[in-house]
């Protein structure tokens, strides 16, 4: 342990007692999200509680120089937890208290470790939910700080159209808030949606202020089956291009959906390219949608639809794509798999997916393809054999190729998963000499680069 650091965590003990730890099976779990990244733990976990106790924290660290690592419930992929240059993990899962809930406004304020699942619970009797679901049960505050995506964004955004205002602490101890209730504003720079996706860069998220839903009156979801990749992805397009209102358009190929009919038990579909379909709104909305959905699908020569006729029913299948990645994984245990995550626009999706299949097939790669396509973004989960050296060396080819056509369609490098360690190179390939307007910004709100250093670009 460095001296440094040994020195912090002697100022904080008294502080924080059994709270802080430096076991190393402890320092282990935080030191890694769930992506292919590995494992570089932080030399001190801390369990806060308040605003006030993340505020202590940095300015100790700030005054010995030692970086922190926020920590929210583990679920990041993109090497965002890897601590390294050492340093303390502040772990914010025990500041998980909704702080207040207005029906009225349709917005409510949560503790930073508050998760997605929970917030909805407590928010279901109030007859409204929170619509952002990146399949795992993550923490608002992880979730603002990656600029979470998901399944229900095509109709209703990432985490940045439904964030209101941060508190944050900043790197010397500073605890600011962003943002006010209201639906709009002109008034300065807009701090809250420079922190959205900042991945605890620029400060510690410990409350985020949300915008609200309600619970549409009719929810319905379906299957429809494609003989060839090609005619799902299509019938994406022109869904889009013709405006139907969707609340989820999922897609999956033949590969995935076979790993997901073995992994999660679905009945009565086959290993066919897919796509996953739900409907909100009022009945006579709903209906309109599904009459304009179903004759989009048609026109692509899909199967009929197969619906998910109860809660229940809708449920599993949600739970199923959720599991896509766990799925994917179970093909074969023994090999490695890691997800891309580009978005492009919807006019080259097809071109985009289609040419990613292919490549990988050039390789020898069997990946399977899931989608959040209603808006571009997919992700090919690259499998191989990492005793294999040929192999390997393909997983890594493939997955450059992919973001460089992503790039060159007018893309993104991330729709969703963010930057962290593993995507510096490929920030650098999309933003040039943005990146160094971006490094001036951090070394303004984190002059010693105590904030998660490392992530998102060097300095």
């Amino acid at each position: 342990m460095k001296a440094s650091t040994e020195a912090a965590i002697a100022e904080l003990q008294p502080l924080f007692g059994d709270r802080l730890s430096t076991s190393s099976a402890l320092c282990d779990q935080h030191g890694q999200g769930e992506d292919s990244h590995g494992c570089i733990p932080p030399e001190a976990v801390i369990f806060v509680q308040s605003n006030e106790e993340v505020a202590e924290i940095a300015k100790v660290c700030q005054h010995h120089k030692v970086p922190i690592i926020p920590y929210g419930t583990g679920t990041s992929v993109e090497g965002h937890l890897l601590a390294l240059q050492g340093g303390i993990c502040i772990d914010l899962s025990q500041m998980n208290q909704v702080l207040s809930i207005s029906a009225e406004d349709m917005d409510c304020r949560v503790q930073a470790g508050v998760t997605r699942k929970l917030l909805n619970h407590d928010l279901r009797q109030q007859g409204l939910f929170f619509p952002v679901d990146p399949g795992a049960d993550a923490s608002l505050g992880g979730m603002a700080a990656t600029c979470a995506s998901g399944t229900n964004a095509v109709r209703y955004g990432t985490v940045r159209e439904n964030i209101l205002g941060l508190t944050i602490v900043t790197a010397d101890g500073q605890i600011i808030t962003t943002g006010t209730r209201a639906r709009k504003s002109a008034a300065g720079y807009n701090l809250t949606q420079l922190l959205i996706g900042s991945e605890g860069t620029l400060g510690i998220i410990t409350e985020v202020q949300l915008r609200l839903h309600p619970i549409p009156e009719t929810i319905k979801s379906a299957v429809c089956q494609f003989s060839t990749l090609k005619n799902a992805v299509n019938t994406v397009i022109d869904a889009s291009q013709q405006g139907i209102e969707l609340a989820r358009i999922e897609l999956l190929n033949a590969l995935q959906m076979q790993a997901s009919i073995r992994y999660s038990k679905l009945q009565g579909y086959q290993e066919l390219p897919t796509l996953f379909l739900e409907f909100h709104g009022s009945k006579e909305s709903v209906d309109q949608q599904v009459e304009a959905m179903a004759a989009v699908a048609q026109d692509h020569n899909s199967s009929d639809f197969q619906w998910a006729e109860t809660s229940e029913a809708r449920n599993e299948l949600w739970r199923a794509r959720h599991n896509a990645y766990l799925a994917a994984l179970n093909l074969n245990p023994e090999y490695n798999g890691f997800p891309t995550d580009v978005c492009v626009p919807i006019s080259r999706l097809a071109d985009s997916i289609l040419d990613a299949e292919r490549y990988a097939h050039s390789l020898d790669l069997h990946c399977p393809i899931v989608g959040h396509v209603g808006d571009g973004n997919y992700h090919v989960l690259v499998l191989y054999d990492g005793n294999d050296r040929q192999q390997t060396d393909n997983a890594a080819k493939l997955s450059k190729h992919i973001v460089e056509q992503a790039l060159a369609m007018g893309g993104t490098c991330s729709g969703e998963h963010g930057i962290g360690s593993g995507k510096k190179d490929y920030l650098l390939a999309e933003h040039g000499d943005g990146v160094e307007l971006m490094r001036q910004i951090k070394r303004a709100w984190d002059p010693a680069n105590i904030l998660n250093p490392g992530k998102i670009f060097d300095l």
